[in-house]
């Protein structure tokens, strides 16, 4: 367990893709410290793109290069940023494979500076995949490189789950960014139970719920209907069920999608655990999209992240919203002032 020291310790905040709205939503939570209460952190990027866009927005933000051990005491007065120059210039809303060098760099930092105890969490600004696979990034996506990243670093695997966390609902998708005609294959007992156990160890560990309700969705309609309707929810997640409630988890189900989400059926549980990705996002958006925050659980650090995308449409025209940034920070503060450690 990596010790940092809670009182001098920022979070890092990477810039995501660059033309993106990362920068924008970066420079509004610091503008927005005060009457948010917005935690301390240092952004990881460029900040000559940071000091563009801030004019570009009109914004009056100070920006500051600085070392990771002066960012908080800098932060009341500078957004500190540790610099990574991107080396080529950046247009809002117009993405380039030659920033994906940059937005990579920034995420290795991060991880690398967490486990060196010198910054408390990972916060990530959205980045583009798309953007990223061009340039030779071998990974589906942000998840699955911290994982590695993480593996690298400890020499044991690690199984990432996303965990969307909104006001009202918390919800985990068991299979993520595959197409949906391939989730009925996709699905296994051993991804069910291994998601659930990770979510259940976590909300314990890093949410202080003591012993967390998982209630598990079925994957079709009406939870299959006794197997009229498909066959996996009886095949596949009933028997995880039993197995997760063998082992002291407090899981039920599979309950059909359709009422799982309204005021009542929310009391009965701490979080839904969902087949595929749309089941777990489309209410948490629904219930709370500008509050919501992706949550990475089963990493060796805390790491959040806002729940939209780059909105390369919108960046650079004052449209952007940071709420969903600044409860990623918020989230990540919170957990890490628990424990005062990275996990």
């Amino acid at each position: 367990m990596t010790q940092f020291n809670h009182a001098v310790a920022a979070l890092g905040l990477t810039q995501g893709d660059p033309a993106g709205i990362g920068p924008d939503i970066a420079l509004l939570a610091w503008v927005m410290r005060r009457e948010a209460n917005v935690p301390a952190f240092v952004y990881i990027g460029d900040p000559a793109v940071l000091a563009v866009r801030a004019r570009q927005l009109g914004l009056d933000a100070n920006i500051e290069e600085s070392t990771v051990a002066n960012a908080v005491k800098l932060f009341e007065t500078a957004l500190p940023v540790l610099p990574i120059p991107t080396g080529v210039d950046v247009a809002a809303g117009k993405p380039h494979v030659a920033h994906a060098r940059g937005t990579i760099s920034a995420i290795e930092m991060a991880v690398d500076l967490c486990f060196k105890g010198e910054i408390r969490a990972v916060v990530t600004n959205p980045i583009a995949k798309s953007v990223l696979y061009e340039a030779g990034f071998g990974f589906p996506g942000h998840t699955e490189f911290l994982a590695d990243l993480s593996a690298r670093r400890t020499g044991n695997p690690v199984t990432p789950v996303m965990m969307l966390a909104g006001p009202k609902l918390r919800a985990v998708p068991v299979t993520i960014h595959i197409p949906l005609k391939d989730v009925p294959t996709a699905l296994s007992q051993a991804a069910i139970i291994e998601t659930c156990r990770i979510v259940a160890h976590d909300l314990q560990d890093r949410f202080d719920i003591e012993a967390p309700r998982l209630a598990v969705a079925g994957l079709n309609p009406h939870a299959g209907e006794g197997g009229s309707i498909g066959k996996e929810d009886d095949q596949i997640i009933h028997p995880a069920i039993r197995h997760l409630r063998d082992e002291g988890i407090d899981a039920f189900g599979p309950l059909p999608a359709d009422t799982m989400f309204h005021d009542e059926a929310r009391r009965r549980y701490d979080v839904a655990i969902c087949m595929y990705h749309d089941q777990a996002l489309i209410p948490v958006k629904a219930l709370g999209f500008d509050e919501s925050v992706n949550v990475t659980l089963g990493l060796p650090f805390v790491r959040t992240s806002p729940d939209h995308g780059t909105a390369f449409g919108i960046a650079g025209s004052g449209v952007a919203r940071a709420d969903s940034l600044i409860e990623a920070l918020r989230l990540a503060d919170r957990i890490t002032t628990r424990h005062r450690a990275v996990a």
